[in-house]
């Protein structure tokens, strides 16, 4: 079992001691998103598909949050805006923009020269940025090589 799966799952047992509804939910959700990320691999996650199916969660849940702003669901909004924040804290630090431009010329440098090669040489940052942050700097940085 992952580190971070272990540490979710206490993370949900302390919340259910305290009987802290809402944090139970979210990690209880969560911890299914692996179960089922799981079955799909057909093998235990490791730390790197534990951090897939976070981000994928607080993707979701700030795509919900456009929607209930622009609904005037403020109490929702806020909601969701708590849950990714609480999911949040189990990622790791975020890389600067200029560590993921920083390690999309050194990907260049290696003879990547299309945005699939760039993007794959990428895999080491996609735990610490989101991928479509990656991609339009890997853009920005082909478009001057060209």
């Amino acid at each position: 079992m992952s580190e971070l799966l272990a540490r979710l799952q206490s993370d949900l047992n302390v919340a259910r001691k305290a009987r802290d509804k809402s944090a139970t939910l979210v990690l209880g959700t969560i911890l299914a998103d692996i179960k089922n990320k799981k079955i799909e691999l057909r093998r235990e996650p490791v730390d790197e598909d534990v951090f897939d199916v976070l981000r994928k969660s607080i993707k979701r849940r700030r795509e919900s949050i456009e929607m209930f702003e622009a609904g005037k669901r403020v109490d929702l909004a806020d909601k969701e805006r708590a849950e990714a924040v609480l999911l949040e804290h189990y990622l790791p630090a975020s890389a600067s923009d200029d560590e993921v431009r920083a390690g999309v010329q050194a990907a260049m440098a290696d003879g990547a020269s299309n945005i699939g090669a760039v993007m794959k040489a990428m895999a080491s940052f996609r735990a610490r940025a989101e991928g479509s942050r990656i991609n339009a700097i890997a853009r920005e940085e082909l478009g001057k090589r060209s």
